[in-house]
């Protein structure tokens, strides 16, 4: 509480120290109640300025050098910004469900701007917010009551977000609307992992393996440095499948994928593309476990980026994306095969199974190139905000 004392004042966070009622003085009895200053003090920790040791910060010297570069020290904090939540949001009585659910919750209200042409109002922005926080939790035995101040917190939170985004520059506040600055708009490129003009593009070629008789492949652009956790969502995404279950990539010799102690994967949010393959490369990528969809990953050509371009970017693709959960690429071809076939004792089951009224109306040779990249861009600004199932 001495630092905080001398630094409130030091670094004008505005937070109140002590307060009077009356006749009597309140005091702060703990520095993690002066949420301006704990902002402050956590941006430092999360663009490595600072570590916390024992009950002390140390600067972490091999980092100072950003505090002579604004571009990297501003791109530190806003790309560390998601790690902040608990910093700056309200604890206990009166939480929000956008604390604990922070970096869904900022990545959702950032990916919005960043889709959006002009300003998105911050009722929208609270809206958005509200449905991806309270996804995962089981609300229906709140009274209505209980609901209101939940989702009036949150609404609180959203609004204290993008005050900070506002206080960093990433983010301009006007008549109860936002809209990311151009600055924003940059770091969500590198946040997203889309490449600046000039920097290396990789085409890629995806197929997916054990279907001879109608090979179903996509051809892709994508940043030659994207991580292979964010590959896994573009794959998701241009392919067809519902991001329902695990995956992996092996390059050969190393396993990659989520970071779960008991799959034993290297970390892949941590390994870049080009870090394993370079032009004529491949990797294999197998998505779910049970059916065992295996793809061959080809990087073809590397190429630039254009100051227009949108990466990832589908630019051609042959034939649908098996169902999820048919069976695997035996099961896939025994379903068209009962499709195909109204006297099989299965077709109305399978035609059910669909979810179809005619069974036409799945077309194992249908491919849409602009229904694969409103896919993408799906996927690439919300990646984050949708958790598969294991």
């Amino acid at each position: 509480m001495a630092d905080a004392k001398a630094l409130v004042p030091l670094l004008k966070t505005g937070d109140v120290l002590e307060k009077n009622i009356g006749s009597h003085v309140y005091r702060t009895r703990s520095s993690e109640r002066l949420l301006n200053l704990m902002l402050v003090v956590e941006c430092a920790k999360a663009a490595g300025l600072v570590r916390k040791t024992g009950q002390r910060l140390v600067p972490v010297k091999k980092n100072q050098a950003l505090l002579k570069d604004p571009k990297k020290l501003w791109l530190a904090l806003f790309t560390g910004f998601e790690n902040l939540g608990e910093a700056f949001l309200h604890s206990g009585f009166g939480e929000s469900l956008l604390r604990p659910e922070f970096a869904h919750g900022s990545r959702a209200a950032l990916a919005a701007l960043y889709g959006a042409d002009g300003a998105v109002t911050i009722a929208n922005l609270c809206a958005l917010v509200w449905d991806i926080v309270s996804a995962p939790y089981v609300l229906e035995d709140l009274n209505e009551l209980q609901l209101e101040t939940l989702r009036s917190a949150t609404d609180r939170d959203t609004k204290s977000v993008l005050e900070a985004l506002r206080q960093l520059g990433a983010v301009t506040l006007r008549d109860e609307s936002a809209e990311l600055t151009e600055l924003g708009r940059s770091g969500m490129r590198r946040l997203l992992g889309e490449p600046e003009a000039g920097d290396p593009v990789y085409q890629v070629k995806i197929t997916l393996l054990e279907i001879e008789s109608l090979p179903v492949w996509r051809r892709v652009l994508v940043p030659a440095a994207i991580p292979l956790d964010r590959l896994h969502l573009v794959i998701q995404a241009a392919m067809g499948w519902e991001n329902y279950h695990l995956h992996y990539f092996l390059d050969g010799k190393t396993y990659y994928g989520e970071a779960e102690p008991e799959l034993q994967y290297r970390d892949e949010r941590k390994v870049r593309l080009d870090d394993l393959v370079k032009p004529g490369g491949r990797l294999l990528y197998n998505y779910d476990f049970g059916d065992n969809w295996d793809h061959e990953i080809l990087v073809e050509e590397a190429t630039v980026a254009t100051a227009d371009g949108r990466y990832p970017r589908c630019i051609a693709g042959e034939a649908a994306c098996p169902p999820e959960d048919v069976g695997g690429t035996g099961g896939y071809a025994r379903m068209i095969q009962i499709l195909g076939d109204p006297g099989h004792p299965e077709h109305q089951d399978v035609v059910g199974w669909l979810g179809l009224d005619d069974p036409g109306q799945f077309d194992p040779e249908h491919f849409d190139l602009d229904e694969a990249n409103q896919d993408l861009a799906l996927a690439n600004g919300l990646a984050d905000l949708y958790r598969p199932n294991a």
